[in-house]
């Protein structure tokens, strides 16, 4: 298989965006950073928000604040930052919300262009723009002069500007301060969705059948917080394989630790987590994982609740982070 294409800011040329006005749709945990960040560059960026208290955030930060159909329909370009799930009803052409004719509408997740879900005009230019960092820490990233990673893609191009225009976001947002893959619409959602369902989940239960087990057999719960995740150990460990890469990263522990890793590894069925991977991933590319999570949405969510039941901290690993915290603040 062949390396993506990649994007710097050398690849980008600002003035793209000269006399162009950008509206960045909701202001969350993605929207503020981009918008800020924007306006950092010298953007022309207002926002488009509900009346809600986002919007009176929006505000504060000295934004311009729309309401959507207002911005849709006068911004050049048009970045989404909003979930998913909200985006096929924002954009159902029987609401009336649809961009003008000839702007770019910005994507930040491939999801709903990968299983159509929502219908853009044939007259704008679509492209996706996915950082691959939770929005706080792109905001603090480029204010200390660091990038992140993204995945960047143009998928409809009506005017042929497109990628000009596209790239220039980019650059002002920050993501073309390291390397921004080309990776389409339809693979960036399949290699999200792919490895929160797969790593995302073997790590979560492996965290809480060690806590379970341990506290079981007298280890302390406080300390077996910390040891897990708390201490931000766990945390340093995978910023070293981001930093030094996977295997390098390994001989950054201890003999005991690598020795210990190596032999347990071996009785782990990773045959049959291959198998379960496979069949994940199969599910998301087929599109059945989106025609399901639809189904839950139109049945109003209720998995939603048995979510919010299981984290809603009133559990004994819950317990042993609150004691840790109040130990570690002096109370």
């Amino acid at each position: 298989m062949a390396t993506p294409r990649y994007f710097v800011d050398a690849d980008a040329d600002p003035s793209a965006l000269a006399g162009q006005q950008v509206a960045v749709v909701g202001y969350g945990n993605l929207g503020r950073p981009a918008a800020l960040n924007l306006r950092d560059a010298g953007v022309d960026v207002i926002v488009a928000s509900r009346p809600d208290p986002s919007a009176d955030t929006a505000r504060a930060d000295g934004f311009e604040v729309r309401d959507v159909d207002e911005a849709l329909a006068s911004a050049d370009v048009v970045w989404l930052a909003l979930p998913d799930e909200v985006l096929p009803q924002l954009l159902d052409p029987a609401t009336g919300h649809q961009p003008k004719t000839g702007a770019l509408v910005v994507v930040s997740s491939g999801y709903c262009l990968a299983y159509d879900l929502v219908k853009l005009p044939d007259d704008v230019d679509v492209g996706l723009l996915a950082p691959r960092m939770i929005g706080g820490r792109i905001r603090q990233r480029v204010l200390d002069g660091d990038g992140f990673s993204s995945f960047v893609s143009v998928e409809h191009d009506a005017t042929g500007t497109a990628g000009a225009r596209l790239l220039a976001v980019a650059r002002a947002f920050g993501a073309l301060r390291r390397p921004a893959f080309e990776i389409p619409a339809a693979t960036e959602a399949a290699l999200d969705l792919f490895v929160e369902q797969t790593v995302g989940p073997e790590l979560g239960a492996a965290v809480l059948s060690a806590f379970e087990v341990g506290t079981a057999h007298g280890l302390p719960p406080e300390a077996l917080a910390l040891e897990l995740y708390l201490s931000g150990e766990m945390g340093a460990t995978w910023t070293a394989f981001a930093e030094h890469g996977f295997f390098p990263g390994v001989r950054l522990h201890g003999h005991a630790a690598a020795f210990g890793g190596f032999i347990r590894m071996a009785d782990l069925d990773t045959d049959g987590q291959k198998q379960r991977f496979a069949a994940t991933l199969h599910d998301i590319t087929s599109g059945a994982f989106a025609a399901r999570f639809q189904q839950e949405l139109d049945a109003g969510s209720p998995t939603r609740q048995a979510i919010e039941a299981m984290i809603a901290g009133d559990d004994p690993l819950s317990a042993a982070e609150a004691r840790v915290r109040k130990a570690a603040d002096g109370s």
